[in-house]
């Protein structure tokens, strides 16, 4: 983190100091809300948490030589230096947009409701080609995320990439008067968040509060292949990329090549170049697409954006390929909606081999449309073609009654524990097998079954 004295901390978070006027002087060199990381250059910022309350800890930060704390109620003298606030989590977002405004780089701000972490990715390892790149480690996308992201520019940093998640209305305006982004990037606009957000218009408004909080000399990259996207209009320059012929960004001459990545062509005003994408995933082609346009307006040749490309690599739990001895298993437990579970489905259809089998669990977060939404998910998997498709948890019996009255073949589980019983039975050597749904349900215990 680029240094700042105690007294900038003060006066950006706007805060009652407690502690003597020397201390004022101190350089905090990074912040951290983990008292276990909080020594020499560290200001603690305490959160009171659903199991642990950071404040019980502040004492002990201060012991080890951290500059100072910010904490919600009055600090007993071994607490201070201290800086007293009503919210710890306004306060560290008030330091994050300050600590912001010290740099005039390009900032480049990442929403949607399917892809976000890939296509953040993606754009960052492509910007790497000629940039000192900063993103968003993780998924770290929230009100919590998003500053301690921030805060860890460096004078170094050349370009930021900033993941932004959102669930509700107003939460993309608050995280946009942090982050204040120079460039706005859409992936796609899908059935996330409904028990908020209500449907779609309702998921692209409160995204577009993005655009309240940027110039109108920004640039909003979207996907001209969504039709909520390609009907957009914000009050400044746009973008779109896609595989429809009227798009800015457009991809030509895809080929899948299954586990092995993806050839493709991408077209832009001026010219054309070849990448090849190494990862699993037909939706790759919008994260490399939304990557090349930002690259493009940022100044990298056609080549720069190809080695960005082809030096991606696969985050986490998603689209994971794994080979178990003759079963080649595909983790993508991190998070489902109906979105990505069809853009999986679609994937899972270019594995070559034996059997495609979906383990498909509950999407959640809704609301009143859970249960059609689940249904048009197992009607989707059987029309593909998927031979098996086994459904587990509460929600999921929909997926399962969708895929029977489609004419496919499916079994239902209520819980991972009568699935694990069974599931060796339900599989075969040679299958190809997806597993995916929503992160709590823990999908990844069966990937681990499946794949020991």
């Amino acid at each position: 983190m680029k240094p700042f004295l105690l007294s900038d901390a003060v006066r950006a978070i706007g805060g009652r100091y407690c502690g003597n006027d020397e201390a004022l002087k101190g350089e905090i060199t990074y912040v951290t809300s983990d008292s276990r990381t909080a020594g020499p250059g560290a200001l603690f910022v305490a959160f009171k948490g659903n199991r642990v309350d950071g404040h019980d800890f502040m004492a002990g930060c201060i012991a080890r030589g951290a500059v100072a704390c910010v904490t919600e109620r009055e600090p007993r003298e071994d607490e201070t230096p201290a800086i007293v606030v009503d919210s710890s989590l306004s306060a560290e977002g008030a330091l994050a947009a300050w600590h912001r405004s010290r740099f005039d780089i390009p900032v480049i701000g990442v929403t949607g409701s399917v892809g976000k972490t890939t296509t953040k990715e993606m754009i960052a390892t492509v910007l790497s080609a000629r940039y000192e790149t900063h993103k968003t480690q993780k998924n770290f996308n929230n009100e919590l995320g998003v500053p301690q992201t921030l805060l860890t520019l460096e004078d170094r940093h050349q370009v930021s990439v900033v993941e932004m998640g959102i669930s509700d209305f107003g939460e993309m305006r608050r995280l946009t008067r942090i982050v204040r982004p120079t460039i706005a990037v859409f992936s796609v606009i899908g059935d996330a968040h409904l028990e908020f957000l209500g449907d779609r218009a309702g998921v692209l408004r409160a995204k577009s509060e993005i655009f309240e909080g940027m110039d109108q000399s920004g640039l909003a990259v979207l996907n001209g292949d969504d039709p909520l996207l390609a009907a957009c209009r914000p009050d400044m320059r746009r973008i779109t990329y896609g595989c429809s012929e009227g798009c800015d960004v457009r991809a030509e001459r895809v080929e899948n090549l299954g586990e092995d990545g993806i050839l493709v062509t991408v077209r832009h005003a001026n010219g054309a170049f070849d990448a090849k994408i190494p990862a699993f995933g037909s939706h790759m082609v919008y994260a490399a697409l939304a990557a090349a346009a930002v690259g493009l307006e940022l100044g990298l040749t056609g080549g720069e954006i190809a080695r960005g490309i082809a030096g991606y690599q696969t985050v986490g739990d998603r689209a994971r390929v794994i080979h178990a001895g003759d079963m080649t298993v595909v983790s993508d437990c991190y998070n489902a909606n109906p979105n990505s579970c069809r853009a999986a489905l679609d994937s899972l259809t270019q594995l070559r081999g034996g059997r495609r089998v979906c383990v498909l669990g509950d999407m959640l977060e809704l609301g009143g449309e859970a249960p059609r939404l689940h249904e048009q998910v197992g009607e989707y998997a059987a029309r593909l073609g998927i031979e098996k498709i086994i459904a587990c948890g509460p929600l999921a019996v929909h997926i399962a009654r969708g895929a029977k009255a489609a004419g496919g073949d499916a079994v239902y589980f209520e819980d991972k524990a009568a699935l694990l019983e069974r599931l060796d039975g339900l599989l075969a050597a040679g299958d190809r097998v997806l597993v995916k749904a929503s992160r709590s349900m823990a999908f990844e215990e069966i990937v681990k079954r499946l794949t020991e």
